[in-house]
């Protein structure tokens, strides 16, 4: 009986050690099929699935290999184009009167001393009145003068008397002396008879607003319109607007570069003359004044344009535009790992340099390799890993 019971238990024993077993060969099975699935790392060999290989015989692609390298810095503004107003003259009548003929037009060139209009006036009329009667009494005052100074010789007549006659031929000469200048300030003739007076450029340059007509009353200076507006076109300004976190980057003196969409690969080069004191508190931007020569007179007023103001030079990247390529918001290069073997490469672009160049602000470092031509062959012909 004993020898049953002990055999039974031994069975149940074995049993339990093969369910032991089997279960833990079963696990063992499973460990190894798992470490058969994932990818291992740190094989040697093993490759990223950003690595790209070139195809055999593929002569298309070029690389350079990028250096640390002085980078100008600049800023770019909106701008745009205004006279100078030190060369800008609006004209109007010197006295109150009819128009009768207005002889230029907007757009024309005008010499100075050029005829711009014909004004009828009364005032012309009371000026001429006001210098006769003046040049009368100064005669008649100059004339008592040499009468007394005899007397005054003789002895027949105090001192007094005399320095009376003095004093009022010198106010007589002066009121003449007024009176003719009032006449050539209207440009009327003290021998005339005319009313009419012709109104003259008072500077070489363009009309550039044209404020009156035939037959329309003048009120001389009272008036708010005048009769035409004359601008010297030769020099002229480009305005631009600095925000206030750029101002650092522009100083009185820089050198900066002019370009209009009106002539497109032209450039003005000028240098900035003045920058504003105070900030425009809706733009929070700051202007600053170019000055530019413009012969030919190509650049108008109020025409827009683009500044660009160069800045202190600094040491960065520069990789060759051609060279980046970009995949909806990323950007990205190819970077040689060993001879025909490539990493593309995440980067953050900087400024455009030009319509060549573009400097990397991130990603790169100085030394390595880049695909400078050829890269978009290299992603659409190379075997990703």
């Amino acid at each position: 009986m004993r020898g049953s019971i002990h055999g039974r238990r031994a069975l149940v024993r074995g049993g339990a050690l093969a369910f032991l077993l089997a279960v833990l060969g079963a696990a063992c099975a499973r460990g190894h099929a798992s470490a058969v699935a994932l990818p291992v790392h740190g094989a040697p060999g093993a490759r990223s699935a950003s690595e790209y290989r070139l195809p055999p015989g593929a002569e298309q692609v070029r690389t350079a290999v990028i250096h640390a390298e002085p980078v100008p810095d600049a800023v770019d503004l909106a701008a745009s184009i205004q006279a100078d107003p030190a060369r800008v003259v609006r004209v109007y009548a010197p006295v109150s009167g009819r128009v009768l003929d207005v002889a230029v037009r907007p757009a024309d060139d005008v010499r100075e001393g050029q005829a711009l209009a014909e004004v009828a006036s009364s005032d012309v009329a009371g000026a001429r009145a006001s210098y006769e009667q003046a040049e009368a009494d100064a005669q008649l005052k100059q004339q008592t003068l040499t009468r007394l100074a005899d007397l005054y010789a003789h002895h027949a007549i105090a001192l007094k008397d005399y320095q009376q006659a003095q004093a009022d031929a010198r106010i007589a000469a002066a009121a003449l002396a007024s009176a003719r200048e009032h006449l050539a300030l209207i440009g009327a003739s003290p021998a005339g008879a005319s009313d009419r007076i012709v109104v003259r450029a008072p500077r070489a340059g363009v009309v550039i607003d044209l404020g009156a007509t035939n037959g329309e009353f003048s009120k001389s200076l009272d008036n708010a319109t005048p009769l035409c507006t004359i601008a010297d076109l030769s020099v002229v300004w480009a305005v631009g607007e600095v925000f206030e976190q750029d101002l650092a980057r522009v100083a009185r003196g820089s050198v900066a570069q002019l370009a209009v969409s009106a002539y497109p690969g032209e450039a003005w080069q000028g240098r900035v003359s003045a920058i504003s004191s105070v900030v425009d508190p809706t733009t929070r931007t700051a202007s600053i004044r170019v000055v530019l020569r413009n012969p030919g007179l190509r650049l108008k007023p109020n025409m827009f344009g683009r500044l660009r103001v160069a800045g202190p030079v600094r040491i960065g990247l520069v990789v060759p535009q051609t060279a980046v390529l970009r995949e909806g918001a990323n950007v990205y290069l190819f970077v040689e790992k060993a001879p025909g073997v490539f990493e593309r490469r995440t980067v953050t672009l900087g400024r455009d340099l030009d319509a060549n160049q573009v400097e990397i602000a991130a990603g790169l470092s100085s030394g390595d390799t880049v695909v400078v031509e050829g890269a978009s062959l290299l992603q659409a012909a190379g075997t990703a890993s």
